[in-house]
């Protein structure tokens, strides 16, 4: 009985051997099947695709988002310490710039509460006389020095008026006039302070010696200086001696001109001439 049990047992390994091979040999065929079926699947979708579709497409970056939660109802200030905070003194300037003061304000104040009238293209008649926009105005706190007004030099007298006047117009050059005039103009002559930009006219024609100050007046000591120092008015004569002699003057004709037609021809009544042909042209033939 146990050979016939190996027998058996031999025959049995046979089998399932053999039964393994063919079903290895079977799977191995259904999937070079299915390889050649993916193959010819796929070189029809190649066909049929466009050719930008092997191009890979770039791939979209998106940027990293920061946020965090705020609260907009609490508002607290950051928790810091007593110790950490310590106020030190202030450091030096870098430079002595830093130092500087305001800018000093002019010699020549005026007030602050200054109305006055502006007057275009003043025309200055005397040295203290301006006349502009139908207003005649004599500046105030000042003796005017009149056009026609002499001083004396050693005895030696010359135009001081004509002169003041001059370097009252070469003061002015045209430049517009700030007087404290009242609203309507027309009258006879106005006394008024007056201004060009930030110089009072008054204080400029009484230090340079164009006038003089009245007794009590706010230039009083402004003339007093002026008078010593011999400026304008009271310094001696300007000087000629730079300019050249005045032209001779024309001696009239003593010899009667002669008249540009002859009287005793014109006195003649005119007689009846002949014309006479010119030589180089022939004679008319009748």
């Amino acid at each position: 009985m146990r050979p016939l049990h190996a027998a058996a047992a031999v025959l049995t390994i046979l089998v399932t051997g053999a039964a393994i091979v063919a079903g290895g040999r079977a799977v191995q065929h259904d999937e070079s099947v299915r390889v050649a079926a993916r193959a010819q699947a796929g070189m029809a979708a190649q066909s049929e695709a466009p050719a930008t579709s092997a191009i890979p497409r770039p791939k979209m970056v998106r940027p990293e988002v920061h946020s965090r939660a705020i609260d907009p109802e609490v508002i607290a200030p950051p928790q810091l310490q007593s110790e950490e905070l310590e106020r030190v003194e202030p450091r030096a300037p870098l430079s002595e710039l830093a130092l500087a003061g305001p800018p000093k304000p002019p010699k020549t104040k005026m007030p602050d509460d200054w109305n006055g009238t502006k007057l275009f293209q003043p025309v200055a008649s005397a040295a203290g006389v301006i006349e502009a926009k139908g207003y005649s105005v004599a500046i105030s706190g000042i003796d005017i020095v009149r056009q026609d007004e002499t001083c004396t030099d050693g005895g030696k007298p010359w135009t001081c008026g004509t002169r003041a006047r001059t370097a009252f117009r070469a003061f002015l050059r045209g430049r517009a006039v700030v007087c404290t005039v009242p609203p309507e103009g027309g009258r006879d002559l106005v006394a008024a302070e007056c201004r060009v930009g930030n110089q009072d006219v008054g204080q400029w024609l009484i230090e340079n010696g164009w006038a003089r100050a009245t007794k009590n007046g706010p230039y009083a000591e402004a003339g007093d200086k002026a008078r010593t120092a011999r400026k304008g008015i009271f310094g001696p004569a300007p000087s000629l001696s730079g300019l050249p002699p005045a032209p001779a003057p024309v001696a009239a004709a003593s010899q009667p001109t002669q008249p540009i037609l002859d009287p005793s021809a014109t006195a003649t009544p005119p007689t009846e001439t002949t014309a006479t042909p010119p030589a180089d042209q022939p004679t008319p033939s009748e």
